[in-house]
């Protein structure tokens, strides 16, 4: 593939420190992307990524899904040549995670009514 049509591509933090930039063939699938930004974070932050699942990229104001392409997600700018496209990765925890240790949180609480009657 010719080295023109790769996609650019960084990716922004929850700090305001950047990954990358690579590039990619716009045939590249969004959980291809994740699975190298992953294997690409720095060790030293507070908050790491288990999983490809675990991130989520935002271009645009737009959450990517893992089966679009990089050039489905792409959004035209006027036809900037060779431009790096930022894009936002969020460390979410899977769902089942979450919902794991939301169980653990609450059952240590018990519902006590304590009434004072002056």
């Amino acid at each position: 593939m010719p080295e023109e049509d790769l996609v650019e591509l960084k990716f922004r933090i929850y700090d305001g420190s950047d990954i990358g930039p690579f590039r990619y063939s716009p045939a590249s699938t969004v959980a291809t992307v994740k699975e190298r930004i992953v294997a690409e974070w720095p060790k030293d932050k507070k908050i790491v990524p288990k999983g490809a699942n675990d991130i989520k990229l935002i271009n645009a104001g737009k959450v990517l899904e893992n089966n679009k392409t990089v050039g489905q997600c792409r959004v035209p700018f006027g036809e900037l040549p060779r431009g790096v496209i930022t894009m936002h990765a969020v460390v979410q925890p899977s769902l089942a995670k979450a919902k794991t240790e939301k169980k653990v949180d609450e059952a240590p609480r018990k519902n006590i009514c304590s009434c004072s009657i002056l």
